[in-house]
């Protein structure tokens, strides 16, 4: 069986060597590029990694497009902001090399988010479809994409490691872009709020987050995270209602 560890990129200079010298005993390494302004293809080249480049339309589709054009048994996804660890290639080759009937695995994530690892409040195990078998699988949804299997599905246990959220800034910029796509996906559904949803959800989200999911297990940093996505989770609604009073999906409704 042979194995091919997939980068989808754009512009992650800062990231895609050391991603992609973690991954060096794939057979094959693969970085699908949206066509990045910065040295991210350049460098991924410079490692021996094979480059393709597709526009970037979201991240279900440039998933499909890597199933489509990268020839491999078993494609393993991995974002330019994760390592693997030597533990978690052995895992794969592992399960890449036997005869089970799964055609997917889901890997559990550990969570670097302001440079600490984070692990309550929903941020582990975070399991991620990843590890694929070609032609049995496809992904759909444009953000937050999910995988659909024509097969059994297993979970490893060695983590990704992942450097998410470098900043308040960066969590800040991404937590804008999430909310204005969940918010027109919520409209689309044709949820309507009331004047109180934001605040209902916000504090039903901080619960969720801080005492269910145990965000308390990582002290302050916990509650720190579980307030700021509660904040979010209001602002998603907010951005709900001006689609319901503007009757748009568009951008500009925001």
């Amino acid at each position: 069986m042979t194995l091919a560890a997939v980068v989808l990129t754009y512009n992650e200079e800062h990231n895609i060597a050391d991603c992609l010298s973690t991954l060096a005993w794939a057979d094959r390494r693969v970085v699908l590029d949206s066509f990045s302004t910065d040295r991210t293809v350049a460098l991924a080249r410079e490692t021996g990694a094979e480059v393709f480049q597709h526009p970037f339309e979201n991240y279900a589709r440039q998933r499909n497009v890597a199933l489509e054009w990268v020839e491999a048994d078993w494609i393993f996804f991995v974002d330019a902001d994760e390592r693997v660890t030597r533990e978690l290639a052995a895992e794969v080759r592992a399960v890449v090399s036997g005869e089970g009937p799964e055609v997917g695995w889901w890997v559990p994530r550990h969570n670097y988010i302001f440079g600490r690892l984070t692990r309550g409040a929903g941020w582990y195990p975070d399991y991620q479809m990843r590890l694929i078998r070609r032609g049995y699988a496809r992904w759909e949804r444009a953000v937050h994409e999910i995988a659909v299997l024509d097969g059994p599905a297993g979970y490893l246990q060695n983590p990704l490691i992942h450097y998410n959220y470098d900043n308040l800034a960066d969590f800040v910029a991404r937590q804008r872009r999430y909310t204005d796509y969940d918010a027109a996906v919520l409209f689309a559904e044709g949820v309507r709020p009331h004047f109180y949803t934001p605040y209902a959800q916000a504090v039903r989200h901080f619960w969720w987050r801080f005492v269910t999911l145990k965000g308390f297990r990582d002290g302050g940093h916990g509650l720190w995270l579980s307030l700021l996505m509660a904040y979010y989770e209001a602002v998603k609604y907010r951005k709900l209602g001006r689609l319901w009073r503007k009757g748009a999906t568009s951008p500009e409704a925001f």
